[in-house]
């Protein structure tokens, strides 16, 4: 008796059941991706508009993407045990765990803004405090958002950039803890405020390098290269040998 399938058969129905759990995974991760920004705007809204109410959903909220971090990393924990994907397959794959992981971390940051924010409600800090630290939310969320966009269409380039854009993150974080110990040196009275501050940029500045380890990760599965701990210029003659 003839068997339904053959060898061939089997084994083409598998693969193809392994790229639909690989694409299933990749997006899933780039839903997580935009409930992320999501916190992390609404923590930065709530922070410079002193909106406690907002603050507490942010916070609330964070379960949601501590609840994607496990559910994903389980698929990815089944998929290693079931398929146990070699080569580009199993990059992908601890990409995607690697880059979950900083996700729930950068999850973590929106909901340390958050309490700042609730913090300095009661507080009544002057607006023009906040204009740098704006800035600086700007930049980080534009980097996030790239870095995202650069894991959904695995571009090496893009990523680069998001790396290369460090660079200014961190030197407007430096100027704002400059400025706010400023405040604090005219005005002792400032210190509770200009603190919640301090704390909220170093969340920002952690949220940047979150993203750029993602790129790294991008990097990674696409070229099977590993960029972390090396200057950007290592980087940059690493990616370009090919």
């Amino acid at each position: 008796m003839a068997s339904l399938f053959d060898k061939e058969d089997i084994q083409h129905h598998i693969s193809k059941q392994f790229d639909q759990e690989l694409v299933d995974i990749h997006s899933r991760i780039l839903a997580m991706g935009g409930l992320v920004e999501e916190q992390v705007a609404a923590g930065v809204k709530s922070l410079i508009d002193a909106d406690a109410e907002l603050a507490e959903r942010v916070v609330a909220d964070d379960v949601k993407i501590n609840s994607l971090e496990v559910s994903i990393d389980e698929e990815c924990t089944q998929i290693l045990a079931r398929r146990q994907p070699t080569a580009r397959d199993l990059r992908l794959v601890m990409a995607v765990i690697k880059t979950i992981t900083d996700l729930e971390r950068i999850g973590d940051e929106a909901k340390r803004i958050a309490f700042h924010a609730m913090d300095l409600s009661k507080q009544f800090p002057k607006r023009n405090q906040f204009s740098d630290l704006e800035h600086l939310a700007s930049h980080v969320s534009d980097m996030l958002s790239d870095a995202l966009d650069a894991f959904a269409r695995m571009d090496v380039e893009q990523a680069l950039r998001v790396v290369q854009d460090d660079k200014v993150a961190n030197k407007e974080y430096e100027s704002i803890l400059r400025q706010q110990i400023t405040y604090m040196m005219e005005d002792p009275r400032s210190i509770h405020v200009c603190l919640d501050i301090m704390w909220s940029a170093r969340s920002l500045e952690r949220i940047g390098d979150r993203a750029c380890n993602i790129c790294e990760y991008v990097i990674y599965y696409v070229m099977g290269k590993d960029i972390r701990h090396i200057s950007l210029e290592e980087a940059q003659r690493e990616i370009k040998g090919g």
